[in-house]
């Protein structure tokens, strides 16, 4: 099983993880298609880091957008100050609130390192398979 990611270790270590609530303008709906591609460039771009986990708004109205992190805040608030939805105002305030997971289990393993991984056992699979 390959390590957590160095970036996770940091704040999940305590059993802790960081909250950002974005809330959104009354016509982000409309507005967001011009930066939306800028936006998950960003947000992919963190979660292929290992420092971004579940990110998305909320519907029914899309009034909040929550993104759980594992990097430190000094990591998030540089994220929100480049977020093109920050910048341009689709977001019209935002938090960072500490929380802790007390059910469930959240991985903060690097995504890549979980496809490689999965990747790896699929092979063994195959080669202890294919002496039937």
């Amino acid at each position: 099983m390959p390590a957590p990611h160095p970036a996770a270790l940091r704040v999940w270590s305590g059993g802790m993880h960081l909250v950002l609530e974005y809330a959104l303008a009354e016509d982000y709906l409309e507005r967001r298609g011009a930066l939306r591609a800028d936006h998950l460039h960003l947000a992919r771009a963190a979660h292929e880091r290992g420092e971004l986990l579940p990110a998305g708004a909320l519907p029914d109205p899309y009034d909040r957008a929550l993104l759980i992190w594992t990097a430190p805040r000094e990591v998030v608030e540089r994220f929100v100050a480049q977020d093109p939805y920050v910048v341009e105002g689709l977001v019209t305030a935002w938090t960072i609130r500490p929380s802790s997971a007390v059910v469930g289990r959240v991985s903060t393993r690097c995504p890549r390192r979980r496809r490689a991984a999965a990747g790896d056992r699929r092979a063994r699979g195959r080669a202890a398979g294919s002496g039937r």
